[in-house]
C-alpha cells in the first residue's frame, strides 16, 4: 500500500504530440461531446414526458441514456481539456476515481443492455405474458440490479490496481485511466492481477456478449411465426439494440481480454466505447423508431407553444 503512494500523479501523453492536431481533436470532441450529452438528455426528457413511451422498453432506454451521460463524462471533459494543455496530469486518487467510474457506468451499461434483450424476448416471446412478467417492480428491481452489478464489477477492478505498487514511471500512453496501462506501470509481477482482470472484466462482456446474441437468435426463431408487419416492427426495434451492442461489446471484449499487454491501437479502439457509442445511442433509438421520433415532435410543439407565451 506505501508503494502505491510513491506516485502521486500520472502523466497522459494523450492523443497526439502535435499541437495542430490537438487543436482539432479539441473542437471535434467538444462538439461530439455536447452531441452526446444533448442528445441522450433529450431522449431522458422525451421518455419522461411522453404517456405514449410508458412501456418497459423506453423505460431501459431513458436509463441507458443517462448511463451514457454520465459514462461519456468520465473521459470526455478530461480529454477535451487536455488537448488545450502543454502538460496533461491527473493525481493517483483522480486517476483511480476516474478508473473507478468509467467501469462503474460501463458494467451498468452492460447489464443494462442485457436486460433490454429480456424486455424484448417477453415482449415478442410472450407477448400475452407480457405486462404481468415485466411489471414496473421488476423494471425497477432490474434497474437496480444493474447499478449494483456495475458497483461491484467497478469495485473489484479498482481494488486490484490499487494496491498494485507504482514506485517509478507514471506516464500513461492513453487518454484516461484504464486497467492496462497502469498495469503496464506497475513495477512487480502483474500476471495474477492480469487473470484476476480478464476473469472480472473480461468474461464479463463476453458472458454478457454471448447471452445478449443467444436472446436475439431466440428472437428471430421465434418471429418466423409472426406476420410480415410484425416481423418488421421486431426487427427495427431488435436491430437498433444488436447495433448498440456490437459497437459496445466488440471494443471492450477486444480490450478486457489481453490484460497483458497493450497495443498502438487501444486509445482509438477505446474510442468506439467512450465517444461513439454513447454518441450514436440516441441516433439509432430514435430515427429507427417511429414512436420516439412522435414523442419528440409533440415535446417540440408543446415547447414551442410553452416559449410563445
Amino acid at each position: 500500500m506505501a508503494n502505491t503512494h510513491n506516485v502521486s500523479e500520472f502523466i497522459f501523453l494523450g492523443l497526439s504530440p502535435n499541437q495542430e492536431v490537438q487543436r482539432v481533436c479539441f473542437v471535434i470532441f467538444l462538439f461530439l461531446y455536447t452531441a452526446i450529452v444533448l442528445g441522450n438528455f433529450l431522449i431522458v426528457v422525451t421518455v419522461m414526458s411522453s404517456r405514449s413511451l410508458g412501456s418497459p422498453m423506453y423505460f431501459f432506454l431513458s436509463y441507458l441514456s443517462f448511463v451514457e451521460i454520465c459514462y461519456s463524462s468520465t473521459t470526455a471533459p478530461k480529454l477535451i481539456s487536455d488537448l488545450l494543455a502543454e502538460r496533461k496530469t491527473i493525481s493517483l486518487w483522480g486517476c483511480m476515481t476516474q478508473l473507478f467510474f468509467i467501469h462503474f457506468f460501463g458494467g451498468t451499461e452492460m447489464f443494462l443492455l442485457t436486460m433490454m434483450a429480456y424486455d424484448r424476448y417477453v415482449a415478442i416471446c410472450k407477448p400475452l405474458n407480457y405486462t404481468a412478467i415485466m411489471n414496473w417492480q421488476v423494471c425497477a428491481v432490474l434497474v437496480g440490479i444493474a447499478w449494483v452489478g456495475g458497483f461491484v464489477h467497478s469495485f473489484a477492478q479498482v481494488l486490484l490496481i490499487f494496491h498494485l505498487p507504482f514506485c517509478g514511471p507514471n506516464v500513461i500512453d492513453h487518454y484516461f485511466c484504464d486497467l492496462l496501462p497502469l498495469l503496464k506501470l506497475a513495477c512487480s509481477d502483474t500476471f495474477r492481477i492480469g487473470l484476476l482482470i480478464v476473469a472480472n472484466g473480461g468474461a464479463l462482456s463476453v458472458m454478457s456478449f454471448v447471452v445478449l446474441l443467444a436472446s436475439y437468435v431466440v428472437i428471430l426463431l421465434h418471429l418466423r411465426i409472426r406476420s410480415s408487419e410484425g416481423r418488421r416492427k421486431a426487427l427495427s426495434t431488435c436491430g437498433s439494440h444488436v447495433t448498440v451492442v456490437i459497437l459496445f461489446f466488440g471494443p471492450c471484449i477486444f480490450i478486457y481480454l489481453r490484460p497483458s499487454a497493450t497495443l498502438p491501437v487501444d486509445k482509438m479502439v477505446a474510442m468506439f466505447y467512450t465517444v461513439v457509442t454513447p454518441l450514436v445511442n440516441p441516433v439509432i433509438y430514435s430515427l429507427r423508431n417511429a414512436e420516439v421520433k412522435k414523442a419528440m415532435k409533440r415535446l417540440w410543439t408543446r415547447t414551442m407553444k410553452l416559449a410563445e407565451k
